[in-house]
């Protein structure tokens, strides 16, 4: 696992593309730009997250709290919570609006809106 960490931390620090979606089509997925735009939240730097992913100061946070909630279920009691606690109408509900929400912004990126595509 450490390695592995290791190899993804060099790949974003050398500013390596790691989208699959991206390395195939020379064009961002609606997810590109959040890595980078979650350094920049935790560099303390909100325009420049925003600039990267409009939906940064949102997803970052959601994600961050999935992340937390399943690392201390699973060193608590040994399960992974995402099995059991995050299934449900409401987390479904939650998601399909945020993957609705980041394909109208992917969307309206590519016509210019929001500034533009994020680099690839």
């Amino acid at each position: 696992m450490g390695a592995l960490v290791a190899v993804l931390g060099g790949a974003v620090a050398l500013e390596i593309p790691l989208c699959p979606f991206a390395i195939l089509t020379r064009h961002p997925c609606p997810g590109c730009g959040l890595t980078r735009a979650a350094l920049a939240l935790m560099r303390g730097d909100a325009a420049e997250a925003l600039h990267l992913h409009p939906l940064s100061v949102v997803l970052v946070p959601v994600i961050g709290l999935v992340l937390a909630h399943n690392a201390l279920s699973y060193v608590k009691d040994g399960r992974v919570a995402a099995t059991e606690s995050l299934q449900g109408r409401r987390p479904t509900v939650i998601a399909l609006v945020l993957g609705a929400l980041g394909l109208i912004v992917w969307i309206a990126r590519f016509f210019g809106a929001l500034g533009g595509p994020v680099p690839v």
